[in-house]
């Protein structure tokens, strides 16, 4: 199991929340013209189980999540649908965005 890596900031829009697998904190992942990197300005966090996650996206506006792990919690929580997940380079990348 992955430790995952949970920030969250607060903007005039809302709450902003990144979480990401730790073990690709800094690692670049690509597919033709798509290329993502897991910046460790935006990504670093607090260590998060899967419930920690949970509860903050439940507060969310907007989330960017990045890796195996930290993709499935949101999936299990039913934050995100996973035919709504992209995959770079056996990486999985999804986006949320309460409307």
């Amino acid at each position: 199991m992955t430790a995952m890596l949970l920030c969250e900031r607060s903007t005039p829009e809302g709450l902003l929340v990144s979480v990401c697998d730790a073990d690709i904190l800094g690692e670049t992942f690509e597919d033709g013209s798509l290329s993502l990197t897991v910046d460790p300005e935006f990504y670093d966090g607090e260590a998060a189980t899967e419930s920690e996650v949970a509860a903050s996206l439940a507060s969310a506006s907007v989330a960017n999540l990045v890796g195996t792990e930290t993709v499935g919690a949101a999936i299990e929580a039913g934050f995100v649908d996973e035919a709504n997940v992209l995959e770079l380079e056996g990486t999985l990348h999804a986006q949320y965005l309460r409307m």
